[in-house]
């Protein structure tokens, strides 16, 4: 009789099989639902999208000449895979010869196209001055804002006494080079914006390469930090990803009005001057090599000067 009960089958054994089938359904009628929803966003994604661009034909460019400088800072940064680390002296030279593609780019396809630009609208030679000036000085405000707004470390020096947790080091280190690297695609897409293409191009092939250093450097940091190179990579190329967004802002900028564009060229230059001041040098010259990050300056500058020269 006990026997017979044992081998009698369960009816509760038909449910768990029967709500599967349910579930299933539901998952699939939830995918599908949410496909529908991804395939209208991405089409009104477009939609607007498009129309900024036929709105504004400056945006493409920057947004190219932006997202290609982003590629070369995730080219440094998968360099990590084949190295674990170099020399202090030639991070340096590196930072060094960056610091001066930044300052000549500044210089000579930002600030003085600026003043150009500031006289062809009208104003005289001492008003152009003052509001190229005037500029630099509220893009330098700007930079030195979103350094006190956003909690961060300089981008080589990672100080572990600050934040224990590994999580929270790589999260400072991350925005460091965020905010580094913001105003260097504004300025892309500043440069884009304006009416010398040939600068424009300039501006992005220079800040390009010296992304790739950069990113070498900053993911190699993480590594001696003892992240894996994979994830140091991925923090590199993270890091680089927010130049895009300031190439297409810096585009919508010049955009507003043809008297936005030399505050645009000017408040770039002014936040590429404050980067190189506040972060780059400093960082170049810490281990005491400032001879060796001097003459990677001096020699970076001049690399920027021959491209505005050739290119512009």
């Amino acid at each position: 009789m006990i026997q017979a009960q044992l081998r009698k089958p369960f009816p509760v054994e038909q449910a768990p099989a029967e709500r599967s089938g349910f579930l299933s359904g539901l998952r699939l009628r939830q995918i599908a639902m949410l496909a529908v929803g991804l395939v209208f966003i991405l089409v009104k994604s477009y939609e607007g999208i498009s129309s900024c661009f036929l709105a504004h034909p400056q945006v493409m460019p920057a947004l190219l000449g932006s997202s290609a400088a982003a590629g070369l800072t995730a080219l440094g940064a998968l360099g990590v895979l084949f190295t674990r680390r170099i020399s202090e002296r030639t991070q340096d030279v590196m930072l060094g010869y960056g610091g001066g593609i930044m300052l000549a780019a500044s210089v000579f396809s930002l600030i003085i196209p600026a003043m150009n630009q500031a006289q062809t609208l009208g104003y005289g030679k001492t008003a152009a001055v003052l509001l190229t000036a005037t500029g630099i000085m509220l893009g330098g405000l700007f930079v030195l804002a979103i350094n006190h707004l956003v909690p961060h470390q300089h981008f080589i020096a990672p100080n572990p006494e600050i934040h224990s947790a590994r999580t929270s080091r790589i999260w400072m280190f991350v925005m460091a080079v965020t905010i580094h690297n913001f105003p260097e695609g504004l300025a892309i897409g500043v440069g884009f914006g304006g009416d010398e293409m040939g600068k424009a191009i300039a501006l992005a092939t220079g800040i390009g390469i010296q992304d790739i250093p950069e990113g070498l450097v900053v993911a190699l940091a993480l590594r001696t930090l003892g992240y894996s190179p994979w994830k140091s990579a991925g923090a590199g190329i993270l890091s680089g990803l927010v130049e895009p967004i300031g190439g297409v802002l810096g585009a919508l900028a010049t955009g507003i009005s043809a008297t936005a564009l030399p505050w645009a060229l000017a408040g770039a230059g002014g936040a590429m001057l404050f980067v190189i001041s506040h972060e780059v040098i400093p960082e170049s010259h810490r281990q005491g090599h400032e001879t060796q990050a001097t003459l990677g300056l001096l020699a970076g500058f001049v690399t920027m000067m021959l491209l505005d020269t050739l290119l512009g």
